[in-house]
């Protein structure tokens, strides 16, 4: 099943990764670029802490580079037709009303290479993601994670 496999990725994940991609290659290469020729020009490179934070700086930027594209060669971008909007899947955009609190929280549900909290985009894998992966609206789930247990109802699915 799709949502199984962890190359299966949002349009906006995707396009995520492809543009960090881009600005690695060009932008923060160049920056290092930079970086490396100031710390070559003071001198002797054996004490030069500035010239091994750039090589540093520049191994992580590879690294990360080669990451990006591995996970982008066998990247699937699940289509919009693909995502329900009557049961809970990956990519779906889902409304939570807090059962205690009252409080609505709104979060796409994407695989764990796309996770980022700040952005309510949460993985499919995290103790919320798994307890409503596959439920409908109106039904009220119960989640156990490290701050505690919690009741959330889902308001509404989306894609």
């Amino acid at each position: 099943m799709a949502d199984e496999n962890n190359n299966v990725y949002t349009a906006e994940g995707f396009q995520r990764l492809q543009d960090e991609l881009s600005d690695r290659k060009t932008r923060v290469t160049a920056e290092i670029t930079q970086r490396l020729a100031e710390a070559r020009a003071q001198g002797d490179l054996s004490e030069n802490s500035e010239y091994d934070d750039a090589k540093d700086a520049q191994a992580k930027n590879e690294q990360r580079i080669k990451e990006i594209e591995a996970l982008l060669k066998d990247a699937v971008v699940l289509g919009d037709d693909e995502i329900s909007k009557t049961k809970v899947s990956l990519g779906s955009t889902v409304t939570l009303r807090d059962e205690e609190t009252k409080e609505e929280l709104v979060y796409s549900l994407v695989n764990e290479n796309e996770e980022d909290i700040f952005s309510n985009r949460l993985s499919i894998k995290s103790p919320v993601g798994s307890a409503i992966e596959g439920k409908k609206k109106g039904q009220v789930i119960e989640v156990t994670t490290a701050v505690g247990t919690f009741k959330y109802k889902i308001v509404k699915i989306g894609k």
